[in-house]
């Protein structure tokens, strides 16, 4: 008799963009309160000078989000290079609740062998990675938003022998490169150091354009983003089969409620994943979806068959 997948839980990544205090204050107080999300991720995870903007808030966030029956999870710097980045990460890793994400190989170091989750910056491609991570003392291991479904199934089948949870982004810009430069403060004629956070100005990160004048990627300070929103909202049924525990959508600036209600809706089978397609569509106009990494191919692409039933 076969058995029948577990509904994953659904998760909601750290924001990745530089948003002002007041607008991170009043998107979690939404997601707390209205949101129908399992766990929630927070943290700096790009650019170690924007946390001080947000500190002083996230014990009052922890506590509304625990409160509102949602797990919180820590994560840490994608890029630890300064003296301040590393002081961060030793912080962040030796907490002992809540749970930690870790994206970068510091963060393993300052861990020790005590639990922590692998984020999706660790670049657990293969079994035999994870199976490291496993050893190191992960519980739990995000997967790059490159792999193919197979890739996929096969890192999920040996997650779970190792007794791991297994996430994988559905929703929101991949992230393709983090950089020890920061292209949006030289876009604007600065440094790093003196960037004057110019990268608030784009709350949905900075569009890049080809020479002939079309959308290609999306810059975040040091990361590069893909132009297009990852939606493996077709992909759910599949995934949840293949054994993956934890869905991620990744924070946009649009009406993540909304994003995470119409997920919510195909996980408990209350919506088509048509209509729930059409319904995403809705709330992210003028952004193009992709799913071309599940699919093998170049991950801009969209393939239109996949969005089925």
């Amino acid at each position: 008799m076969a058995v029948k997948a577990m509904k994953p839980k659904l998760t909601l990544g750290p924001i990745a963009y530089h948003w002002s205090a007041h607008k991170n204050r009043d998107f979690y107080a939404r997601i707390a309160d209205e949101a129908p999300l399992d766990e929630v991720y927070l943290g700096e995870v790009i650019c170690s000078k924007r946390a001080p903007f947000h500190e002083a808030d996230l014990p009052a966030t922890i506590e509304r989000l625990e409160r509102a029956g949602k797990t919180v999870v820590l994560s840490t710097l994608a890029e630890v290079m300064l003296k301040r980045e590393r002081k961060a990460t030793d912080d962040i890793a030796g907490l002992d609740a809540p749970e930690i994400e870790v994206n970068n190989a510091a963060g393993l170091y300052a861990r020790g062998m005590r639990p922590h989750r692998v984020g999706p910056f660790m670049n657990a491609y293969n079994e035999a990675t994870i199976d490291w991570m496993a050893r190191q003392g992960a519980t739990h291991v995000c997967l790059p938003t490159e792999l193919p479904a197979e890739a996929i199934a096969i890192a999920a089948r040996s997650a779970r022998n190792l007794g791991l949870g297994v996430e994988v982004q559905v929703f929101g810009r991949a992230s393709l490169a983090v950089s020890a430069r920061c292209y949006h403060a030289r876009a604007h004629g600065r440094t790093k150091d003196n960037c004057l956070f110019v990268c608030e100005d784009d709350p949905d990160g900075m569009p890049l354009k080809t020479r002939d004048d079309s959308p290609i990627l999306r810059v975040n300070g040091i990361q590069t983003l893909s132009e297009s929103y990852i939606d493996l909202l077709p992909e759910l049924g599949r995934l949840a089969a293949d054994g993956i525990t934890h869905l991620r959508l990744m924070p946009q600036d649009v009406d993540m409620v909304g994003v995470t209600t119409v997920f919510r809706s195909v996980l408990d089978g209350k919506v088509a994943t048509t209509e729930a397609d059409m319904r995403l569509r809705d709330l992210c106009d003028g952004t193009t979806f992709s799913n071309g990494f599940y699919h093998g191919i170049a991950g801009y692409r969209r393939i239109a068959a996949a969005a089925s039933t």
